[in-house]
């Protein structure tokens, strides 16, 4: 049932789920109701994958977030991305965990109780580039712990 009085000013919630579902439910593994997409396929490219994965998924939430979403979905949304970001980028670890975790879908799920069931009511929008601040920054700081550690197992061996 439609709550939310707000409906003509919701985003387009089909593209924002086809997006989603192309980065974490594409494929399903025959003769299994298991489904993956191509973000812990793109993650197992060393830095550039899970990068690219944390930037589509912070502008698909830049998106909905334009739209009025509360803090609350905002911050859940944001910390789905985070972890997904942060774990996604230890090696074969990160993929399974993306294999699982699915935080897109998460994320739809929580704007479908938004925009259609009337929860998590409020504006996001002041709170967004603090946020989407401090997650590139620990991303790009996680991103460069990983470089240097690297390089310093290279020049070991």
């Amino acid at each position: 049932m439609i709550q939310n009085q707000n409906l003509t000013e919701a985003p387009n919630l089909a593209l924002v789920e086809k997006i989603s579902n192309f980065l974490d439910s594409k494929f399903r593994i025959p003769g299994t109701k298991l489904k993956f997409g191509w973000d812990p396929l793109i993650g197992l490219i060393p830095g550039i994958g899970d990068f690219a994965g944390f930037i589509i998924s912070a502008i698909l939430m830049l998106y909905l977030t334009r739209y009025g979403a509360s803090r609350k979905v905002v911050i859940v949304m944001s910390l789905n991305i985070l972890l997904d970001a942060m774990i996604g980028t230890v090696p074969f670890i990160g993929s399974l965990f993306d294999f699982g975790f699915k935080a897109n879908k998460r994320n739809i799920e929580l704007l479908k109780e938004h925009y259609y069931e009337g929860k998590h009511q409020g504006n996001g929008n002041g709170i967004i580039l603090t946020i989407m601040l401090a997650l590139i920054g620990l991303f790009a700081l996680l991103l460069f712990s990983i470089f240097k550690f690297v390089s310093f197992i290279i020049h070991i061996f």
